[in-house]
């Protein structure tokens, strides 16, 4: 099933809101000051068997990124989350029901892709 193009040009964009987000927080901010210090410390000098530098770099390197990736997949799911209680409590998707009643789980914003 192919999604509509308006549906994946939200997506996008709040793919690039919670991205742009996380590049602005503050931890996230200290770990690539440490991670760039960390490999400017290998390029120091001319010498570059410095292998233990590389290694702390790398390490922090890895970590950084790894934090932002579960920080967009928990973003990612909790937007999916939402959408799927919407969809569920959206009278247009479930034509079955006569008498709706409210879904206790949906939140009293609404979802802002």
């Amino acid at each position: 099933m192919e999604l509509p193009l308006w549906f994946r040009d939200a997506i996008q964009e709040r793919l690039n809101h919670i991205t742009a987000r996380i590049n602005r927080h503050p931890e996230f901010c200290k770990l690539r000051a440490e991670e760039r210090l960390a490999f400017e410390a290998m390029f120091s000098d001319t010498d570059q068997t410095k292998s233990p530098e590389y290694m702390d770099w790398e390490d922090k390197h890895h970590f950084r990124q790894g934090l932002e990736n579960e920080r967009l997949y928990m973003q990612g799911m909790m937007d999916g989350v939402q959408l799927a209680i919407a969809l569920f409590d959206d009278p247009v998707f479930d034509s079955t029901r006569l008498n709706r009643t409210p879904n206790p789980a949906k939140s009293d914003t609404e979802i802002k892709l």
